[in-house]
């Protein structure tokens, strides 16, 4: 049974100012994902891989969690063989017939937030197809059906933005991206002065550390998830790409100089763990598109969640770092060569309920 969907506006809401994402490492109900890759916006190559790579991510993640998977009726026996049936090792896989685009569900899925009564809502943040770059009148469903199916009220608001835009600590302190946030194919005729004032209501902040990012290069317009990530406050996990021609060589040395001379919303100064991105990716699927970096991790119940490309040398340094970042988790590091080659990372397929 659905419970009722209030649809009210962050500004309008009273206390709204008490509503707050809470970091992704906080516990979780479950993890939302999507099982889908169309033919009409994958390549035939793709396909069955992406479907490999996402029954996976899902089957590591359900280790630690419950996992609740939006797949297409036309997909479902597809997803069933993958997944496999009720194992008494990991938590159950929920599969939901619903129509969807596309499987970034970190972008088109609600960001959940809480508040100090342990309440709990869904920000829907009009997912646009990245400012119109791709079919999107499906996906722009996804976060309402997702928060009724939880039983979260929508929050809603007037800005247009993905949730891989921005990163949070949890603690009042967030990294974002200018050239996806503050950019005419989202948000036209908004200043960043009255952006940051909704987004500090919708998800609890109290400053915003701005990344300059890159427009056109990437579908995304240089999501922040790609970039950097909060391992907890005070401690940043940085992407450094190692090839020169590269249009993100200059953009992650960019980024490294502006979160080192940055202070949090208590005015500490960041700890960066960089990381340096590999050499040696699997080319079967496609390198256009290739994201090639391990920032793209997710934090599950006890674990993280991050990905392998074969290049051993960078594959094992990233993962020792990653393991020295979040001490108390087990690291999980699995190949999704598919998602990557597509431009995605498992960030990207995930997006978490944390727990009221």
């Amino acid at each position: 049974m659905f419970l009722p969907v209030l649809n009210v506006h962050a500004s309008d809401r009273p206390g709204c100012n008490k509503w707050f994402m809470p970091d992704e490492g906080e516990p979780h109900k479950r993890t939302w994902m999507a099982f889908i890759a169309s033919y009409n916006i994958w390549e035939e190559r793709q396909v069955p891989e992406v479907q490999r790579n996402l029954a996976d991510i899902a089957k590591t993640i359900a280790k630690y969690e419950p996992v609740s998977m939006l797949v297409r009726k036309k997909d479902y026996d597809i997803a069933v063989r993958l997944i496999g049936g009720v194992d008494e090792h990991r938590y159950p896989i929920e599969l939901i017939e619903f129509n969807m685009n596309d499987l970034w569900v970190r972008d088109t899925g609600p960001t959940f937030v809480i508040n100090e009564k342990g309440q709990k809502s869904a920000v829907n943040f009009n997912f646009n197809g990245w400012g119109e770059d791709q079919d999107h009148e499906l996906d722009a469903q996804v976060a309402d059906f997702v928060a009724k199916t939880a039983g979260a009220p929508t929050i809603r608001t007037d800005l247009i933005l993905e949730g891989g835009c921005f990163e949070i600590d949890g603690h009042g302190t967030a990294i974002m991206s200018e050239s996806c946030i503050l950019n005419d194919n989202r948000n036209p005729n908004k200043s960043k002065k009255e952006v940051e004032y909704e987004l500090k209501k919708l998800l609890g902040l109290e400053k915003i550390i701005w990344l300059k990012g890159i427009k056109g290069k990437d579908i995304t317009d240089g999501h922040t998830d790609f970039y950097a990530r909060f391992a907890r406050p005070g401690v940043v996990i940085v992407s450094r790409d190692t090839d020169k021609s590269s249009h993100d060589y200059k953009i992650t040395r960019e980024n490294i100089d502006i979160l080192q001379s940055s202070t949090d919303a208590g005015d500490n100064s960041l700890n960066l763990i960089i990381i340096d991105t590999p050499w040696d990716i699997n080319t079967r699927f496609g390198t256009k598109d290739f994201a090639a970096g391990y920032v793209g991790y997710y934090v599950c119940n006890g674990a993280v969640v991050m990905q392998k490309f074969g290049d051993k040398k960078a594959d094992a340094a990233a993962r020792q770092k990653i393991s020295k970042a979040f001490p108390n988790h087990r690291i999980e590091q699995i190949a999704i060569d598919g998602i990557a080659s597509g431009g995605g990372s498992i960030h990207c397929t995930t997006q978490q309920e944390p727990k009221a």
